[in-house]
């Protein structure tokens, strides 16, 4: 029964949201509240942890509206300015072609920006840019988050390896680059058809009947840029370490798609645009701006966020300039929640779209006019991210309890652990996926069932390092359903209220790469 009772926070949502198509504001409000329950009831936290737990989720739904208000406001700043008009002619010369821009748009440019940002980010940037190009609103969101997964492992600059796995024994930079081979390597085989499934689910879910039938031409051009991802992270996993390998990767392939794209190599002499919105109109007015300059506020945005993260002092001065965090919540030493405003993607993205008025050398107004529409546009999600916040608070801070269990996440781990280890190289992944489903993080995923599955490893006498490497590759695959992330990506690209649809189309790649990180663990294991 008490397993039943940890896998609420699973159950309820996916009820809710998946199967009955309930808006989040309603569907997580219901699975905050049974969570809640339960874990006054069956798992016996206190009034004064649970009432913690709830500050904490409004003070964590404050800092992630901030990354979404910088999100939509740059893209609605360069709307007023035209950039968005210059950005939408240059992918044209590229590509007119749906699928290309998916994989330029989505899985490239955003696997950059996760590389040096994490948190969410990438999605809510990416979305935006897709709509601009005239891809429809589900469509976006969809292939926005499926292409957020194989960058994760390494995103903000390395955290999920350097802090998710901070707790391991003999955790020391040496081990950090060891892991980070060992997920390039089995990445090699998963993650290389990544850009094969998004072009797949696009067709096949927002095509005109053909499905998969509409991805297949694209085959040679997707495992090329997949195998060409994956084996550049490889590359770099061991000449430069884990900090810098997505964004390294994704920059070297971005050229590389870019010029094949251009010249029409490996791709299908037709165009496929049958993702466009029906209301979409490219301006075809010849633009005065020049790409570069279009382009400038985003790449603003990616030097930023490298600056403040590489750079000793900058980092230092961003983190403690203005820090509203919030620690000892109720006296409660374990309940933190940490909003440095400037290191905050929000501000950065904030900043770029300041700036953006400077470089283009258009009025203050277009800045005003975005800022009045991006608060309109989030008006409604606020709600529903609180209520998923306070489920996921409430679910992760269950370990604080008068009943002496472990906390649900681990409760569900080890009970799993004990049942299934005689398959656990293929459970590894999924349990990844599942903390970030719930959690929304792939850090704090890693973080939480790092030393679960550290000690089945050394249990069931199977490599660690092999192990711990498809944790943080499921964790980056759980991106995909992560019903936070999903909650924000709805919300830049104007669907808040269809997030189990988005959900059910995410699920599928998000099982895909789970059982094809399975594989590659057990192809570690016996053959390498």
């Amino acid at each position: 029964m008490l397993l039943i009772a940890a896998l609420s926070a699973i159950i309820v949502p996916f009820i809710t949201l998946v199967l009955l198509k309930m808006p989040a504001t309603k569907g997580m409000t219901i699975s905050a509240l049974i969570v809640i329950i339960i874990s006054y009831a069956a798992w016996g936290m206190q009034t004064n942890i649970i009432l913690s737990s709830l500050l904490q989720a409004g003070h964590k739904t404050l800092t992630i509206l901030w990354i979404l208000f910088g999100a939509i406001i740059i893209l609605n700043t360069l709307r007023h300015t035209g950039a968005i008009n210059r950005i939408n002619q240059g992918f044209h010369i590229i590509s007119e072609d749906m699928r290309v821009q998916a994989i330029i748009v989505a899985f490239l440019f955003g696997s950059l920006i996760e590389g040096a940002s994490g948190f969410g980010t990438p999605a809510m940037v990416t979305g935006p840019l897709m709509i601009a190009l005239g891809f429809r609103p589900l469509a976006a969101a969809t292939i926005a988050l499926i292409a957020d997964s194989t960058a994760v492992p390494f995103g903000a600059v390395g955290t999920p390896v350097a802090v998710g796995l901070s707790n391991i024994p003999g955790a020391s930079v040496p081990f950090f680059h060891q892991i980070a081979q060992q997920v390039t390597l089995q990445d090699l085989f998963a993650g290389t058809f990544i850009p094969f499934i998004l072009v797949a689910i696009l067709t096949t879910f927002f095509g005109k009947g053909n499905g998969i039938k509409a991805a297949l031409p694209m085959l040679p051009w997707t495992l090329f840029i997949g195998i060409l991802y994956t084996g550049s992270a490889f590359v770099y996993a061991g000449l430069v370490g884990y900090e810098f390998v997505s964004i390294l990767a994704s920059l070297t392939v971005l050229l590389v798609a870019t010029f094949t794209a251009k010249k029409g190599w490996l791709l299908p002499k037709t165009d496929w645009q049958e993702a466009m919105d029906d209301a979409f109109e490219l301006d075809s007015t010849p633009s005065k701006m020049g790409l570069l300059t279009a382009w400038a506020p985003y790449l603003v945005v990616v030097v930023l966020l490298l600056l403040t993260r590489i750079i000793p002092w900058l980092n230092r001065f961003t983190r403690t300039a203005l820090d509203f965090s919030w620690n000892n919540i109720l006296g409660i030493d374990a309940i933190n929640s940490s909003w440095l405003f400037l290191y905050s993607p929000g501000s950065i993205l904030t900043i770029a779209a300041l700036l953006a008025l400077l470089i283009q050398r258009k009025p203050f107004s277009s800045f005003t006019k975005a800022a009045k529409e991006s608060v309109s546009t989030m008006r409604a999600t606020g709600f529903a991210l609180l209520a998923t916040l306070t489920m996921v608070q409430v679910f992760s801070n269950s370990g604080l309890n008068a009943n002496d269990l472990a906390s649900m996440p681990q409760y569900i781990a080890l009970t799993f652990a004990n049942n299934l280890g005689s398959i656990w190289i293929f459970v590894a992944p999924f349990l990844g996926e599942l903390g970030s489903f719930i959690t929304g993080s792939a850090t704090v995923s890693t973080l939480t069932f790092a030393p679960i599955q550290y000690s089945v490893a050394n249990h069931i006498h199977l490599d660690h390092n092999i192990v711990l490497a498809s944790q943080l590759l499921g964790s980056g695959a759980g991106n995909m359903i992560c019903v936070h992330n999903v909650v924000a990506a709805s919300a830049v690209v104007g669907l808040t209220g269809k997030e189990g649809e988005i959900i059910q189309k995410t699920l599928v790649p998000a099982i895909i790469y789970g059982l094809l990180i399975g594989v590659s663990g057990f192809i570690a294991i016996h053959f390498l």
